[in-house]
């Protein structure tokens, strides 16, 4: 038994195939055609390369180049690679049918030498170059869509990268940068453009991982990787095994001094490689007879592009939180969005994002706004928000005709960690704020303004076992949606004579990613949905506000390089209107919270994206 397990293991390690492939050709990279087109390309002092299997010259594009890439771009390749005379990064494309290239696109020069660069398409079909550089430098930059290059690149990001990487793969369905630090070795990180940065090793270094001297240039496949060790002398393989990656072994490369450049494609039963030796020049070519088991990928969902953006808040770091959407009574286009900022106090905006107003009364959490309540001879508009400064609500009137907000007051809550607040408003025409704390505790407040002030009187209390924070009331069915955020969604009663009694709506798994987030309710003649923010992957779920409460889909808010708008990530509060607000707004809009602002980088902000390209792409009536 012992014997057939070990000639198993035996039949399972990788083997290596390698033999010269041309001698007469001067390259510092090289990289097959990408998907099924015949043919390679070479990057090198005299130009960029198409080529033959053969090694024969097809067409090229003149100067002095170091590194490369390639992705299909519709029936042709882009390329991307460094102009050595230029120190620019550039991108252009190759039609190997009719062996012409095209216009190329440069990136403006950098602050930093750039040492490696590769290409990353995402799941809306955006195309990214990653630079990295000296010092830890790197940067993202969009230059495409589909099957377009754009006329100019835009910054997305920079990202801290090791102080030793000289060079970086992608692998697109998997959204894994991977970027090499030469004396520690390979590093994963998320490629998104709205990823967080951070990193988890592939490989390391003797003595804490199998790594002798260096790891040098890498290639990837779906759930693989083979990097090269130059000292060495030889090519390490790994496989993804969920967030962890597996040695399956290190294979000599006989006869090559110093291994560089890297390039792979799959065949059926194996992998081709490209090498190039540094010290002798030669290129080579060879087989392996091995391929990567694919790791399971999470689903691709819809992306919907927000078409305008707030202004950033005036306070860095985690200090947008949650939005709430003023309509005015008789000109939607005057129609305001509120938005806490947990350092400063209540913002307001216009419907292109625009501040109109700041109010720094504290650190307000979450924001709600209903309208029509009497305030002696007065009718106002009323926003609450939580005030961590001071466990209170604090209130403020939003001015009917003009849309101006002024302090309305405060009332002080027992809770010793207030978190979340939204208002209930039913027919009867009375008006309830609950108010919860991260103890789980939830307290329900009756508003009243008999004496020309506005005051509250704690009517019920319950609680939910962790922490929550979003919730949102729906007024005509009386009842309440509250988020726990490890745990899910859950509906209770809202009437404050009626017993807490919780029932689940949706729990935390496969389509909703703890931490659960905000919460808000569309509203229309036909239907209503719920919409979540899933921040453990950056999306949105929609179900109907409804038992059995169908899940609808999920959706990311995405890129807008039109508008020059980033997408929205790490998602806090959210809110949604059905209101017809003019324009875009014809069928209502969904405010994000954006806790990662970027293109260009910047405070956070919030998101503002037309429902009707929500209702498009999830196929809702």
């Amino acid at each position: 038994m012992i014997a057939c397990l070990l000639a198993s293991h035996a039949q399972a390690a990788p083997s290596l195939k390698l033999q010269p492939w041309t001698q007469d050709l001067s390259a510092n990279a090289v990289a097959f055609l990408p998907g099924e087109a015949a043919g390679r390309l070479l990057a090198g002092r005299d130009g960029l390369l198409l080529l033959d299997d053969q090694g024969r010259e097809l067409a090229r594009f003149n100067g002095a180049f170091d590194g490369l890439d390639t992705r299909a771009l519709g029936a042709n390749a882009l390329v991307t690679s460094l102009d050595s005379s230029r120190q620019q990064a550039l991108l252009v494309s190759l039609d190997p049918q009719k062996r012409q290239w095209g216009t190329p696109l440069y990136l403006p020069t950098r602050d930093f030498p750039v040492n490696g660069l590769c290409l990353y398409r995402d799941e809306a079909s955006n195309l990214f170059v990653f630079l990295v550089g000296e010092e830890g430098r790197g940067e993202q930059w969009l230059v495409g869509h589909g099957e377009q290059l754009s006329e100019t690149a835009q910054r997305v990001r920079g990202l801290p990268l090791p102080p030793d990487a000289t060079t970086c793969q992608v692998q697109d369905d998997a959204s894994q940068l991977f970027v090499n630090e030469e004396r520690v070795g390979w590093w994963a990180y998320p490629a998104s453009s709205e990823a967080e940065s951070v990193r988890v090793p592939v490989a390391m270094r003797a003595p804490f991982g199998d790594i002798r001297h260096l790891a040098g240039a890498m290639a990837v496949l779906p759930g693989g990787l083979l990097g090269l060790d130059p000292q060495a002398g030889q090519l390490n393989v790994y496989q993804q095994q969920g967030q962890a990656w597996v040695a399956k072994g290190g294979l000599p490369l006989t006869g090559l001094k110093e291994p560089e450049s890297l390039a792979v494609r799959l065949t059926k039963n194996g992998a081709q490689l490209l090498l190039r030796d540094d010290e002798s020049g030669r290129l080579y070519q060879g087989d392996i007879n091995w391929q990567p088991t694919p790791v399971p990928l999470a689903p691709r969902l819809p992306n919907v592009a927000a078409i305008a953006q707030s202004e950033p808040v005036a306070r860095q770091g985690d200090a947008a939180d949650d939005p709430a959407i003023w309509v005015h009574p008789t000109t939607p286009a005057m129609s305001r969005v509120l938005g806490t900022n947990k350092k400063q106090g209540l913002l307001a905006y216009d419907l292109q994002g625009k501040l109109l107003q700041e109010l720094p009364v504290g650190r307000l959490n979450n924001v709600d706004v209903r309208s029509g309540l009497k305030l002696g001879s007065q009718t106002i508009d009323l926003a609450v928000a939580s005030n961590r400064d001071r466990n209170s609500l604090s209130l403020f009137s939003i001015d009917r005709a003009s849309g101006e907000l002024r302090e309305a007051g405060e009332i002080a809550t027992p809770l010793k960690e207030i978190y979340g607040i939204c208002l209930f408003q039913p027919d009867s025409g009375e008006l309830y704020a609950f108010a919860n704390g991260k103890d789980g505790q939830f307290l329900q407040y009756r508003l009243h303004a008999a004496d020309g002030s506005i005051n509250g009187e704690l009517v019920r209390q319950f609680s939910v076992d962790s922490q929550p924070e979003g919730c949102v009331a729906d007024d005509q069915r009386q009842r309440l949606f509250l988020g726990e955020e490890d745990v899910g969604v859950w509906t209770v009663d809202a009437r404050a004579d009626q017993p807490a009694t919780l029932g689940s709506v949706i729990k935390v798994g496969a389509q909703l990613h703890a931490d659960v987030e905000g919460i808000a309710l569309y509203q229309s003649a036909g239907h209503d949905y719920l919409v979540i923010s899933s921040q453990g992957n950056d999306s949105y779920v929609v179900l109907d506000a409804q038992p059995p409460y169908a899940v609808r889909g999920a959706f990311r808010v995405g890129l807008n390089a039109a508008a020059n708008i980033d997408g929205a990530s790490e998602t806090d509060g959210l809110e949604v209107v059905s209101a017809n607000l003019g324009g875009p707004w014809s069928r209502g809009m969904l405010v994000v919270q954006d806790g990662r602002k970027r293109m260009p980088e910047q405070a956070q902000n919030f998101k503002f994206v037309p429902w009707t390209d929500v209702a498009k792409a999830l196929g809702l009536p």
